[in-house]
């Protein structure tokens, strides 16, 4: 283990980006951005479309690399890494993309499983896979849908066998893109507290880019509550204490700070935007 490493391990850090920024021909996606992500800690990512959110989240997957700053997954420098030191990195990640990313061709046991079967870093026994996989779907509830493919399955269905596919590899770090767009009111509730169960659970890190300001406010707010199998209201400030939020702007982090900080800010443009998220 390297001296960033140990540091990283030691401080339960998971992500980092420093300085980061990426132009794409003309304009600028991201701009000097700097982000720091440790165990057991959940980031609401907000911002409107094109505003970095997703961009930000590939970067910390390995799929696009920065023009200029450093990355760092799990204290180890991947700024210049090997597609082949990424796989080892993504093995103790999970994501989960807007519309699931599932594979129509396939069942579901075979959409949840892949990660299993074809991340060789993941190091799974073929005698495990299928225990793992009805595993994940229990925690989503949904064991009863593994021989079906996901043209069969509703759009809030198909969410929760992306979250399957995420936490099947039991990560340390999961990454959501978007979870609830597109989603009714009920079902987008619904697929937060997964997110709060797995979070919760396991104590994964947590970076969840979203535009509604209502999937921010019930993971600040709510602990999944195993007794009962909901989400409750959490008693003090043992949630929202790491919970942070993470306002995006043109390519650029213009707020980052509690959500009391973020409702309370005084910057036009952070008061404007918090409104119009609660409207």
């Amino acid at each position: 283990m390297t001296g960033t490493a140990q540091s990283a391990a030691q401080s339960g850090e998971v992500l980092r980006l420093e300085n980061i920024t990426l132009r794409f021909e003309d304009s600028t996606a991201l701009d000097r951005v700097n982000f720091v992500l440790r165990k057991g800690e959940t980031c609401v990512i907000q911002g409107a479309a094109g505003s970095g959110k997703t961009v930000l989240l590939k970067i910390a997957l390995g799929l696009i690399k920065p023009d200029e700053g450093r990355v760092f997954v799990f204290g180890n420098d991947m700024t210049n890494a090997r597609e082949r030191d990424w796989m080892d990195a993504r093995a103790r990640m999970g994501i989960l993309f807007q519309e699931g990313g599932l594979f129509d061709s396939m069942t579901i046991e075979e959409n949840v499983g892949y990660p299993l079967e074809n991340i060789k870093a993941v190091n799974c026994p073929a005698a495990e896979v299928r225990p793992r996989v009805e595993e994940a779907l229990q925690f989503v509830e949904l064991g009863h849908t593994l021989e079906k493919v996901p043209g069969e399955l509703s759009g809030g269905m198909r969410r929760r066998v992306g979250i399957a596919r995420a936490v099947v590899t039991r990560p340390q770090l999961v990454l959501y893109d978007s979870p609830t767009a597109g989603l009714d009111p009920i079902t987008a509730t619904t697929i937060m507290a997964l997110v709060a169960k797995e979070r919760d659970t396991r104590q994964t890190a947590t970076a969840l880019a979203t535009h509604r300001y209502q999937d921010g406010h019930l993971l600040a707010n709510y602990i999944w509550d195993p007794e009962r199998g909901e989400l409750a209201p959490a008693r003090g400030d043992c949630s929202a204490a790491r919970t942070r939020f993470v306002v995006m702007g043109d390519g650029r982090m213009v707020f980052e700070g509690s959500q009391a900080e973020l409702e309370s800010s005084t910057d036009e443009y952070i008061s404007q935007f918090a409104r119009r998220w609660k409207e």
